[in-house]
């Protein structure tokens, strides 16, 4: 049995047989989208296929280095970090790269975890959009440097001085991608063996810098594909002696990292609510709501989009990300770029969403605020032409400079409490709260060198 023909219980039962399996990998995301999981045996798998498992809630309640929130109300040394219900979800069975016969299943919080668990919140959105009459399309792309390092030479190194994979700046290298065409074959490889597939991967500009876009598909697959992606193409490199890194900003010497998303609505019925070929830029009413929406809200759900420190390094003039929640046709100096085109093509490019974002809840971000913008009948301010780094925008479009400043946008947005559930709001604003505390802790290369001697 192929792999992604799974889609029930028995399905997943009858193919561990069929493989004649003793351990299967099951994995799920926390609020960073950093995928954990284990090997699980034959006879715990099945068992939990059928009535779900225990995964202990400290995976909601740490950060990405492992450290303990002392923030969080969900959990943490107030609640004993008790066990909580997990489902495994059959229909994401897939092939695992370098392991030949291994399944890998996702699966995902249940029970009273499910209002903080992120791909539960993408579907909650989905779910609204349902009830509304439509589907949601998506696809994600992403931009990611490589290095000739591994995890023990980059630390040695104290993260600087690292070899990048290719040298200079060299966007769109047929030279590049030809004389390291064995790599790009195993990515190519990894991604149609997991079922991500990639339409289009290429070099960037900047030293060892990749763009890979996949293909679009049913917006919870995308999500789920976009997460695959950025864990295993991690895998795949440091298999290979290389270190991949999603940062949005690894070096100010260089551009940031997007995570571009592109999203479409379709009625139920098949046809685009997107597409109005009598409208102006083929703009049907619903889009120029949706767009709106994401306008508007734009300031308060950035911290889903950029949910580190380091996001907002990436969010400055003249490196293609952008400082307002501005928008424009074909415009890539804008934070929202609509692309004309046709029943199967008219669509919105999210451009502000950055490399290390959740793709879980960067996508529910984006589509939840479309979809806030539909069913209040928004507006959208003023297309931007030309480039909008130069032309002044209203205040109520500049986005949070900081991490803190972005998560108390998000805990007084009423929009992400209706969106979201207040559970979630609160839990995850929490999160980003720690994660700047935890930063003020530190003193940085740059606070020695200007202060230590002179000040």
């Amino acid at each position: 049995m192929d792999a992604r023909a799974v889609k029930t219980v028995a399905d997943a039962m009858a193919i561990v047989d069929e493989r004649k399996l003793t351990h299967i990998k099951v994995g799920l995301f926390d609020n960073d989208g950093i995928m954990r999981g284990k090997y699980m045996s034959k006879a715990k798998f099945f068992a939990s296929l059928e009535k779900g498992f225990s995964f202990c809630d400290v995976v909601l309640g740490w950060d990405a280095k492992d450290q303990l929130y002392d923030n969080t109300t969900y959990t943490g040394w107030h609640t004993g970090y008790p066990d909580a219900p997990v489902r495994i979800l059959p229909h994401t069975c897939r092939e695992v790269v370098d392991e030949p016969g291994m399944l890998l299943f996702i699966a995902e919080f249940a029970g009273q975890a499910e209002s903080v668990c992120s791909r539960g919140i993408l579907r909650k959105v989905l779910e609204k959009a349902d009830s509304l009459g439509f589907v949601v399309h998506a696809a994600l792309e992403y931009e990611f440097f490589l290095f000739q390092e591994t995890p023990q030479t980059a630390r040695e190194k104290g993260f600087r001085n690292l070899q990048p994979f290719t040298p200079d700046w060299f966007g769109y290298s047929m030279i590049r991608n030809s004389v390291a065409n064995e790599l790009y074959h195993d990515i190519l490889s990894m991604a149609e063996t997991m079922d991500f597939p990639i339409e289009g991967i290429h070099t960037e500009t900047g030293p060892g810098v990749i763009e890979a876009a996949i293909a679009v598909d049913e917006a919870e697959s995308a999500a789920d594909k976009a997460a695959l992606f950025k864990t295993f193409m991690k895998v795949l490199a440091q298999r290979r002696g290389l270190l991949a890194t999603f940062m949005a900003k690894w070096s100010m010497d260089y551009p940031g990292q997007s995570g571009h998303m592109h999203v479409s609505l379709q009625h139920k019925s098949g046809q685009s609510a997107f597409y109005d070929a009598k409208a102006e830029q083929g703009m049907s009413l619903i889009q120029r709501q949706f767009l709106a929406g994401q306008q508007r809200l734009m300031p308060e759900f950035l911290c889903l989009l950029a949910p580190t420190i380091n996001s907002y390094t990436r969010m400055v003039p003249g490196f293609w990300a952008p400082t307002h929640a501005t928008w424009g046709v074909e415009n890539r100096t804008t934070a929202l770029r609509v692309i004309p085109g046709s029943e199967k093509t008219q669509r919105i490019e999210y451009r502000l969403g950055a490399a290390d974002a959740h793709p879980y809840l960067a996508l529910a971000a984006a589509i939840a605020s479309g979809l806030y913008g539909v069913m209040n009948q928004w507006e959208p301010w003023a297309a931007v032409k030309g480039n909008a780094y130069d032309q002044p925008q209203p205040d109520a479009l500049a986005l949070p400079a900081t991490l803190w400043e972005a998560a108390q946008r998000l805990k007084a947005s009423d929009a992400a409490k209706a969106m979201f559930g207040e559970p979630f709001v609160t839990h995850y604003a929490a999160t980003r709260e720690w994660e700047e505390r935890e930063f003020r802790k530190q003193v940085t290369d740059w606070e020695l060198s200007r202060y230590f001697e002179i000040i």
